[in-house]
């Protein structure tokens, strides 16, 4: 008798329709099905993470009728999976031909000459993707469980978090849009010192939070990803609790408050090491308290130290480190005023020692240099770039003002600026 065809078909599956039907219906004619379910983190590679987390896919996927077998896939190009399996066939839609994903195709056909696999590839099932129903779902869910839930996910799934900075929402739909081959950000950091450079006001705990309110939904409105606020010192505890309250209903996935005690001063001045730091005693009362608002929450807090800005010792900074996750604090971010980032991977080696240690946050904004596999390499968890975004449109616009004064016209600008055309079809009309 002769041994049965192994046909290998690779899949997501996070939400199971018509198009993943009908490539395993063909898949099961040549043989004995087996589903490569491909893991969070693989998904990240390529495309957003799945809503559904792995377990939870790997249930649905293994009850299907026609599936043999359902393994793991680890690599975005299921390379160790096809190197274990060895299958006689992959089955897969056609559309990975025009998608991000047309090079791990040609990863695999290079591969699997080896041992005469061969590729059949069915064609796409139109009017159908799990990407469609994501979107219906996104329309009708709230933004609160969609985001939290998101981030969360990321921690657990990628190797660093990439977040970008906006302050309106132009400059959301800039983060929900842009993309380099498979890059892309996966979240976004309302600043203090960004919006208020915004309103045309100094960093100095002027915008209320009525304000602050308005502006994330003008955010929201743009954008599905998930968000981390800064919160500068989180003020007086009573107003601190009530902060959280409205920026948990509104959908932020976390929120970052400072160590830092009295005027506020933007960490990356002149005069930040004149600033004063909370005691540990009273920056953990609010941080617990903190947490008490958030106990029914997917919110994320995130305790920011000041030591290093202050002109303090790391070993200073790690004492408040461990001290703050006791408190509850669901993440440390370590911050550096420094154009090398020598004191932050210091930081990092000796964090990473800490047993119960949370996702570590870092925000290169003066030690620019480094590489993001740098951050991943020292067990960095996100990357903010928390003010790229504003400085690089402020100088752009007073170039184009100045133009105009020298000319006395604008033609001489326009090689520097976006078409009319563009502009007017930059936001698609919803209701159109």
């Amino acid at each position: 008798m002769n041994k049965r065809k192994v046909i290998f078909v690779p899949m997501a599956c996070d939400f199971i329709h018509e198009g993943h039907l009908n490539i395993i219906n063909k898949a099961k004619k040549y043989g004995e099905v087996v589903i490569g379910l491909l893991t969070d983190s693989a998904i990240s590679k390529y495309k957003p993470l799945p809503v559904f987390k792995y377990k939870h896919r790997f249930k649905i996927v293994s009850a299907l009728k026609d599936v043999k077998k359902v393994i793991k896939v680890i690599d975005w190009d299921y390379k160790s999976a096809l190197n274990d399996l060895k299958p006689d066939f992959i089955i897969h839609g056609d559309d990975w031909k025009k998608t991000n994903h047309k090079q791990a195709r040609k990863n695999i056909i290079a591969q699997i000459k080896k041992w005469n696999c061969k590729l059949i590839e069915v064609p796409y099932t139109k009017s159908i993707s799990s990407s469609q129903i994501k979107d219906v779902l996104k329309k009708d869910i709230s933004a609160q469980i969609i985001k939290n839930s998101s981030f969360k996910q990321m921690l657990n799934s990628k190797p660093l978090v990439r977040i970008i900075e906006v302050h309106n929402g132009l400059t959301a739909l800039i983060a929900e849009k842009t993309k380099y081959k498979d890059k892309q950000f996966d979240g976004m950091w309302l600043s203090s010192l960004t919006h208020s450079a915004s309103k045309g006001k100094p960093d100095i705990e002027y915008i209320d939070d009525t304000t602050v309110g308005q502006t994330l939904v003008d955010i929201f409105d743009v954008s599905t990803k998930p968000l981390i606020l800064d919160a500068d010192s989180g003020g007086k505890v009573d107003h601190f609790r009530l902060m959280l309250s409205n920026l948990n209903r509104l959908g932020v996935s976390a929120v970052i408050i400072e160590d830092k005690i009295g005027d506020k001063t933007n960490s990356l001045s002149k005069n930040s090491n004149k600033q004063s730091q909370d005691s540990i005693k009273n920056f953990c009362f609010k941080i617990s308290e903190g947490k008490k608002t958030l106990s029914h929450s997917n919110m994320l807090l995130i305790a920011r130290i000041e030591s290093l800005i202050v002109g303090k010792s790391v070993d200073e900074a790690i004492k408040r480190a461990k001290k703050y996750i006791e408190s509850g604090a669901d993440g440390i971010m370590i911050h550096s005023n420094k154009k090398s980032p020598k004191e932050i991977f210091d930081f990092c080696k000796m964090y990473n020692l800490i047993k119960n240690k949370k996702p570590l946050v870092v925000v290169p904004s003066t030690y620019n240099s480094v590489y993001e596999k740098q951050l991943v390499s020292n067990n960095v968890s996100i990357v903010i770039y928390a003010n790229q975004l504003i400085r690089s449109a402020f100088p752009a616009m007073v170039a184009t003002a100045t133009s105009i004064l020298k000319h006395g016209r604008s033609m001489e600008a326009d090689n520097s600026m976006m078409p009319i055309s563009e502009i007017v079809e930059l936001i698609p009309n919803k209701n159109g």
